[in-house]
């Protein structure tokens, strides 16, 4: 009876080794897709971010400046995909005899990392942005 019921779920060990990698994977590479935009972001706003230092701006600033563009879009995307994840995750839990509930808190934790992941994805290119010297990016205005 143990190596039937241990055999019924060795598939779902296996599935679970196979998201865990598939998932990882993803995950950096949205964190490359996403440090291209703040690079982009960052190069494109240059003088911007030196009449702002100029004027009196911290690299904090500067980096709540930059970093919103980016929390709004993850904030629209966990709107998006909450829905979905939960149905795609109670339609799962649906063929086991034994269901758990998903709770709301979990949603809730993936948004906090996402936006941490976010933000330290774009943190350097902030930083290294509002660093920069204000007299050098600014010189040919």
């Amino acid at each position: 009876m143990d190596d039937a019921l241990g055999n019924r779920y060795n598939e779902d060990r296996r599935v679970n080794k196979v998201f865990t990698f598939s998932s990882l994977l993803a995950i950096v590479i949205a964190c490359l897709g996403l440090f291209g935009p703040a690079s982009f972001t960052a190069e494109r706003r240059i003088k911007e971010i030196g009449i702002r230092k100029v004027m009196g701006a911290s690299v904090t600033n500067i980096f709540l400046l930059l970093s919103k563009d980016f929390s709004r879009l993850v904030l629209i995307a966990n709107i998006l995909g909450w829905p979905i994840g939960y149905y795609v995750v109670h339609r799962w839990l649906q063929s086991f005899a034994y269901r758990i509930g998903i709770g709301w808190w979990i949603f809730l934790i993936a948004a906090i990392l996402l936006f941490c992941i976010t933000l330290a994805t774009t943190c350097y290119q902030s930083i290294k942005a509002a660093s920069s010297n204000p007299a050098e990016t600014i010189r040919y205005e």
